[in-house]
């Protein structure tokens, strides 16, 4: 597939609270076929660990 299904973009910022419903979305992400770009980025916000995963679809060049 040359571009994401369901008119998502090629590149995606998932953020959310450090939980098993963040790492699903992730891996719902990369099952769908997109890839991780660098590493997560994890904040405080001073009640919780919030963290942000940046995602982008494979082009071909």
């Amino acid at each position: 597939m040359s571009t994401p299904p369901d008119g998502l973009p090629i590149y995606r910022v998932l953020t959310g609270a450090d939980d098993a419903a963040f790492c699903r979305r992730v891996s719902e992400a990369i099952g769908l076929g997109y890839k991780l770009h660098e590493g997560p980025t994890i904040t405080f916000n001073g009640e919780s660990v919030i963290v942000a995963q940046a995602l982008v679809w494979p082009t071909q060049s």
